[in-house]
Parts: structure tokens; C-alpha cells; sequence
């Protein structure tokens, strides 16, 4: 979320569309304690209707570089994941 953001404001349903196996819930969550926490901001145009875009702020800067790190890591890890998943739910005897 926070790299997609990175990539200059959006609104709810692009990130929605962008952020694969996202609900509607967990991103309205996720969005809440971002902007909680400093990490973006949430701005709301007075258009009919409503326009509400989300940015990240300046405190992001500092942790970009890795977050983009992590990010393209998982997305190269991530048939070695779902396999090592396969693995694990296949072998049910072998754990409680």
C-alpha cells in the first residue's frame, strides 16, 4: 500500500484495484491507522461527490528505499511461498 502510494496520491478504488486480495475492510483499516500514525494523509475535495485522495507524507521518505527492497522481494519469493504453503497444509499428520 504504502509503495503503490508512493507512486503519487490515489483514491480508495485505485488502491483497492491495486493491491490484490484486499477487502474493502481491511484497507479502510489499514488506511485509518496509516494516517493515524503519520505515515500518509487523507484528503477529502469538495466535488460532487466527494473526492477523497490518499498520499503519503514526508516520514515516508526515509523508509522508501527499503519498503521498495521488500516489496520486489516478496514479489520474487512469492512462488517459493505459496510452495513451502502447498507444503505445509499437504502435510497435516506432521503438525497440531
Amino acid at each position: 500500500m504504502l509503495v503503490e502510494l508512493g507512486n503519487g496520491p490515489r483514491r480508495f478504488t485505485q488502491l483497492e484495484r491495486a493491491i490484490a486480495g484486499i477487502s474493502r475492510r481491511m484497507l479502510t483499516v489499514s488506511l485509518r491507522d496509516l494516517e493515524r500514525n503519520g505515515l500518509i494523509t487523507r484528503t477529502v475535495y469538495p466535488d460532487s461527490p466527494p473526492r477523497v485522495e490518499y498520499a503519503t507524507t514526508p516520514l515516508i521518505e526515509d523508509i522508501r528505499e527499503p519498503l521498495e527492497a521488500l516489496t520486489e522481494w516478496a514479489r520474487l519469493a512469492a512462488p517459493a511461498i505459496t510452495a513451502a504453503r502447498r507444503a505445509y497444509d499437504g502435510s497435516a499428520d506432521s503438525h497440531p
